[in-house]
């Protein structure tokens, strides 16, 4: 049964799936701009990132960062040595959420559109839902991917990504009392193409060995072993490369986040699902937002005629 007012609350679920999450940034664009704009929002991980910077309206500052990474831009966001909390810069990336996403000041409470984001209670594999206090820690939450991000220290509970109970939050946008969800799912075909890991084997292929010996020449020792593993050179064509470390995890998150997904999906089906295609983008391939977002946009126009039918059937004057 809808709400009391004249059309049904819309919500917008935003999934998990790293690097493919600027994706989000092109569903958001395309849906405004046919007219279908949420009330609710909720995301995990890089789907939290992206709701948040959406409903705190910095969605354009968002996207004008990521658009200009490069690939060793990403690649500074890994620590000169290794931590037992994980490897990522943990003080860059929480000076790039306040400056693009959410400063520390802002409230979950304070925004006009209804937000919450998804985390796992590391301790116990409790599914945490976030919708009060601090929209950065919100963020932070959800985000924290095991061994890459550290988890987030609240109210005595350890949190990590929320990708481990529910990547694709339908359920939270209910309970934030969305009537219609559009659920966007990330990891749509990973499993029935060749696997991606952090980094595709396209990309790294762009870059060539003497381009890559005059840049980490000029690094420390640490970080020019970090480099051969985000930036490794094709394998041999007659001996197939044992897969990495950081690509076992990669390929081992699509597995559980694609049946996660549609576990969840059986249990709780959102309306409308959108599904974009991206299969090639690596689980770190964070430069590469342009083309993300661009298939965003794509999955959008092309599933349009079927959103508005969708959304005129409940009453959505889409």
């Amino acid at each position: 049964m809808f709400n009391s007012s004249t059309r049904p609350r819309l919500g917008l679920a935003l999934g998990a799936g790293a690097a493919r999450g600027w994706a989000h940034i092109g569903v958001i664009e395309a849906l405004e701009e046919a007219g279908i704009v949420p009330e609710v929002v909720a995301g995990c991980s890089i789907g939290a990132l992206v709701g948040a910077a959406y409903v705190n309206g910095r969605l354009d500052d968002l996207k004008q960062w990521v658009t200009s990474l490069s690939r060793w831009d990403v690649a500074r966001f890994f620590e000169l040595k290794w931590s037992l909390n994980g490897v990522a810069d943990s003080a860059r990336l929480r000076d790039a959420l306040i400056h693009h996403v959410a400063d520390e000041q802002t409230a979950i409470e304070t925004l006009e559109k209804r937000f919450a984001s998804v985390a796992t209670n590391l301790m116990n594999g409790q599914e945490i839902w976030l919708q009060h206090g601090s929209l950065l820690e919100a963020v932070w939450a959800s985000i924290a991917l095991p061994g890459l991000f550290p988890p987030w220290h609240r109210h005595g509970e350890w949190l990590v990504d929320g990708g481990m109970v529910n990547p694709v939050p339908v359920s939270l946008c209910r309970v934030l009392r969305a009537d219609v969800v559009i659920a966007v799912g990330l990891n749509e075909g990973l499993l029935r193409r060749r696997q991606v890991g952090l980094w595709s084997p396209s990309a790294a292929e762009e870059v060539t060995q003497s381009d890559s010996t005059s840049l980490l020449d000029t690094l420390s020792r640490t970080l020019r072993e970090r480099a051969a593993l985000l930036f490794p050179q094709p394998a041999e064509v007659d001996r197939p490369a044992m897969p990495g470390l950081f690509e076992t995890l990669a390929i081992s998150l699509n597995i559980m986040q694609e049946r996660i997904f549609r576990s969840r999906m059986a249990g709780d089906p959102p309306e409308v699902v959108m599904t974009p295609w991206l299969g090639e983008i690596g689980i770190l391939e964070f430069y590469r937002a342009s083309e993300a977002i661009e298939i965003g946009r794509a999955c959008v126009a092309r599933m349009l005629p079927e959103l508005r039918e969708t959304l005129a059937g409940f009453g959505h004057p889409s």
